[in-house]
């Protein structure tokens, strides 16, 4: 939640941390491990054998923080976040550093990946009290009764000019901490009450809200007035791909469409996709799209597969469909476990180097490839002697690294030249798969795995690759075996080694809601859709805002000093965003009006937002655009040939376009479609209750879909008629 609570400001924030400089030599991991040693959590057994006496985020800590009157250092982070390990390698390794830790603070270890309605709770509490937008490691100082005191991200073990070191900054806190308890406790009391309050009206519904079909005019514009028009994307200095822009645009006609092609093509070029072995990384360090940091997460991955499969269909530009193919065989390959679930990302480290496993130096790929071989990839891939990238952030950096890119842009290669670049490729392949790879973080978390397999669904259809369609219904049978409480109707946020958290998260269970649907729409198997019923119906009762709309972050709990509903579409969509789409789906499919009111609470929630500054919330235009739209349906009743009529259901563009069959959770008129003879599936095009005569031919079910795709659905309406009830 971005807050600009600037004024909100506490003393100490402005704290001058002026002592001497501490010269701690770093210590290599020890031997003794601390509690983390029990956690599951892939980033917290990263510092299971620090000297720091680490706790993990739960009532043990709490309860010692409240008996010895310590402050906690709550460390937010997660297992491929390159700052966090800088920072564990020189400051939690320390001896000293955790000397003072030890005997001063109660030390808490989170993941964020874990938890992350504390970690929003603790990053918009920073946001707030210091007016930077913040990032991780996020290292806040709490009183014992959770509330936020001080803080910062990544510290440097010493001062360097203005900026404290940890050491600086852990005395001069416990100094104040004892000079002054029970007035900082008091100060910073009345701080969290204003916080609470401002982010409560916030967050309530404003009297008079709407929205209307008017909200999306000029949209483009707005998107397009902070875009880097010669290079893509949205940045100056650094670039993260933001699908949600990117899909939305697509989905325009005209600049902002032309815009958004432009910038798939910028990042397929550049050295944020891995060409070599597939998939994404995090972003890039520079407005290029050329240096990344290397770390793959698996909610970029399920994104940009989104986005490319798209400009595909726009454009049917082969190169965006191999991107698209490149980033699922990645995740089919790199991050999926041998049960099918999705695994969370790759670090960007590879024996503690930062693009190690990624990147190439000249004098290797001359003893690696031949001459030709060699000549074409330099030209290709812009290898030069001294390289491209430098990690400054390492004391000892490797030299001469290139980071792959398409030096070449959309300039071809001819027959020769492509023939020495595919048996480069091949045996670069090869060689980086006999390197020390860079560590997967193997948990299994339900939201990214509904954001994957929703994404990789919608892939298999559309590019028509079985495998993908197959391995996100084995994905989603792994969530729900391992994660899915049918007794109590929960959802667990994440499992990893057998081991399942039991947390509840909204992320989880709406992220999972939009899989089970697009898998429904992709297979027509009513149980996905049962699922997705029930998902939805439980959301509400854990998450919902019934009062003001839009969907918390988190259940109620004692560990949450106040609940959040995101308002910024960020690395992902917020759970209050896809909410908002998936809710007046499921209205539209199963005729649940209630479903709909939530979605339209939770749209008018935000709508000051949407008119103001549409591009913070870029997932919940999806929804405007739906709601304020009569969407379609194509209703299919029968098997013998479903599969034919899927193929054509899904075929080219959709928009605001349901699939949907006759069995299951479906609405009441829905259900009545039936075949027109037993064993001839039919097909039925509606919005609302209006449909076109039955039809057993897929062929002429295609010429009905491209006229609704060339803008001819009023035509199509034209021919709507009450349907004809099948014989009995």
């Amino acid at each position: 939640m971005r807050v600009g609570f600037g004024r909100l400001l506490i003393g100490l924030s402005v704290i001058y941390l002026v002592m001497v400089a501490h010269a701690d030599p770093r210590v290599e991991r020890g031997s003794k491990p601390n509690r983390l040693v029990e956690s599951k959590s892939p980033y917290l057994l990263q510092h299971a054998f620090n000297p720091v006496d680490w706790y993990p985020w739960g009532k043990e800590a709490f309860e010692k923080a409240r008996r010895e009157k310590k402050l906690i250092l709550l460390s937010i982070g997660y297992s491929t976040c390159h700052w966090c390990h800088v920072m564990e390698r020189e400051s939690f390794q320390d001896e000293k550093v955790a000397k003072f830790l030890n005997e001063h603070f109660v030390s808490v270890k989170l993941d964020r990946e874990e938890r992350p309605d504390v970690d929003k709770v603790y990053m918009t509490s920073f946001q707030a009290l210091f007016g930077q937008g913040g990032g991780w490691p996020l290292n806040m100082f709490l009183t014992p009764d959770l509330k936020p005191f001080y803080g910062g991200t990544y510290f440097p073990p010493r001062d360097q000019g203005q900026r404290p070191g940890f050491m600086t900054v852990l005395n001069r806190l416990h100094e104040l901490w004892v000079e002054d308890r029970e007035g900082i406790e008091a100060k910073t009391t009345d701080i969290h009450q204003k916080l609470t309050d401002h982010v409560e009206q916030l967050q309530r519904l404003k009297p008079g809200a709407s929205f209307e079909a008017g909200m999306l005019d000029g949209v483009v514009a707005k998107f397009l007035a902070g875009a880097d028009q010669v290079n893509g994307g949205w940045g100056q200095e650094q670039k993260f791909p933001q699908p949600s822009h990117l899909r939305f645009l697509l989905g325009m006609e005209g600049k902002g469409r032309e815009f958004a092609i432009k910038t798939c093509r910028k990042m397929m070029e550049g050295g944020i996709n891995d060409h070599i072995g597939g998939g994404f990384h995090r972003y890039t360090v520079d407005p290029v799209w050329l240096v990344p940091h290397f770390e793959k997460m698996l909610y970029d991955q399920a994104q940009l597969l989104n986005v490319y499969v798209e400009a595909w269909q726009i454009t049917g530009e082969q190169e965006f469909r191999a991107t698209a193919k490149s980033i699922a065989e990645y995740v089919l390959k790199e991050l999926t476990h041998p049960e099918g679930g999705f695994l969370s990302a790759q670090d960007a480290q590879s024996e503690g180097k930062e693009g190690k496993y990624w990147c190439w130096t000249q004098k290797e790929l001359k003893a690696l490839l031949s001459e030709a071989e060699l000549a074409v990839a330099q030209k290709y891939f812009g290898i030069t002697s001294s390289g491209n990238f430098i990690d400054h952030s390492d004391p000892e950096p490797l030299k001469d690294q290139n980071v792959l890119f398409l030096a070449l842009g959309s300039k071809g290669l001819d027959p020769r030249e492509q023939d020495a670049l595919s048996s480069a490729v091949a045996k670069m392949k090869a060689a980086r798969a006999r390197r020390v790879p860079p560590a997967t973080d193997d948990k299994i978390l339900a939201s990214w795995n509904g954001l994957m397999i929703a994404a990789m669904a919608r892939a298999g259809r559309i590019l028509g690759e079985t495998r993908y369609l197959d391995a996100a219904g084995k994905a989603h049978r792994f969530v729900v075996e391992k994660l899915w409480d049918p007794a109590a109707d929960t959802l667990s946020h994440r499992w990893r080694e057998g081991h399942v958290d039991g947390s509840q998260q909204s992320e989880s269970y709406l992220y999972f809601l939009r899989a089970s649907r697009m898998l429904y729409e992709a297979t027509l198997e009513p149980s996905y859709l049962s699922l997705a019923v029930t998902l939805a119906d439980r959301a509400i009762a854990l998450f919902y805002d019934s009062e003001n709309g839009g969907f918390f972050d988190g259940e109620k709990r004692d560990d949450l000093v106040f609940r959040l509903k995101d308002d910024y579409d960020s690395a992902t969509p917020t759970p209050s965003s896809v909410a908002r789409l998936e809710y007046a789906v499921l209205s539209e499919i199963t005729g649940n009006a209630s479903y709909r009111a939530v979605a339209e609470k939770s749209l008018l929630a935000v709508s000051d937002t949407l008119r103001e500054n549409p591009t913070q919330l870029s997932e919940s235009l999806k929804a405007v655009s739906f709601m304020v739209g009569k969407p379609a349906r194509v209703v299919i009743a029968g098997a013998k040939r479903k599969e034919e009529f899927l193929r054509v259901a899904w075929a080219g563009l959709r928009s605001n376009l349901l699939v949907v069959g006759t069995e299951g959770p479906v609405s009441e008129f829905t259900s009545q479609l039936q075949e027109v003879q037993p064993g001839q599936t039919t097909a039925y095009y509606c919005v609302g209750q209006t449909c076109r005569l039955p039809e057993t031919d897929p062929v002429v079910l295609a010429d009905w879909l491209k006229e609704d795709r060339s803008g001819g659905r009023s035509r199509g309406r034209d021919q709507l008629a009450p349907p004809v009830p099948a014989p009995e």
